[in-house]
């Protein structure tokens, strides 16, 4: 494989969720780091040199980049166990990351992020509107995986994928945005099997 180059936010969970991914399969990545609080991914340089659209995480392969960290993470995992290898089970992996981009994270990690990088006392009025909507629309993610959960100890056929990558990265810190892990116990457990699973890294890591 190329040499692998990770444009990257270190405390952003999409960022995270490629890491996670590269250690479970003992991959190593080189990290460029960029601080969106400064505007750095809105620069010429990296508009015009590693992503037009402004946002990490990117991920490069050798002279390739690759926004979307759902992308990078299929890239990284292509052939490895992370992805099922029943058709049924690699669609319904598909199907939770999918999920996760559309139902969780624009409410989960949204919500982290104004909480820990802008305050609650500087939020906009659009913000301050959005905040009781996005966060029972998160607080119904939760609910729909505790439910799932606590059928299967991981989300896709029982075994660990990108599935639960995905999902992890966010979930794992939902109480950084106010949201109440002790009311999603089958949640709870599932977060202690993924970081305990060998390989496993902390997003701080």
């Amino acid at each position: 494989m190329a040499n692998l180059i990770l444009h990257e936010y270190s405390a952003s969970g999409n960022c995270y969720k490629i890491r996670l991914t590269a250690a479970h399969l003992g991959l190593k990545l080189d990290r460029r780091e960029y601080d969106i609080m400064q505007g750095e991914t809105r620069s010429d340089a990296f508009l015009t040199g590693v992503n037009a659209n402004g946002r990490i995480p990117v991920l490069q392969v050798g002279d390739d980049f690759l926004p979307e960290s759902s992308a990078a993470c299929f890239y990284l995992a292509d052939g490895s166990p992370l992805i099922p290898a029943d058709r049924f089970d690699r669609a319904d992996m598909l199907r939770w990351m999918f999920w996760e981009q559309y139902n969780h994270e624009p409410n989960i990690a949204t919500i982290r992020f104004w909480m820990g990088w802008i305050g609650e006392d500087n939020l906009t009025e659009l913000q301050r509107a959005q905040l009781p909507v996005k966060r029972a629309a998160g607080d119904a993610a939760l609910t729909l995986m505790d439910e799932h959960l606590a059928q299967t100890p991981f989300f896709v056929g029982g075994r660990f994928s990108l599935a639960d990558i995905a999902l992890y990265a966010y979930t794992h810190v939902c109480e950084d945005g106010g949201f109440e892990l002790h009311r999603y116990p089958a949640v709870q457990a599932w977060i202690e099997r993924v970081a305990a699973l060998p390989g496993h890294i902390a997003i701080t890591d």
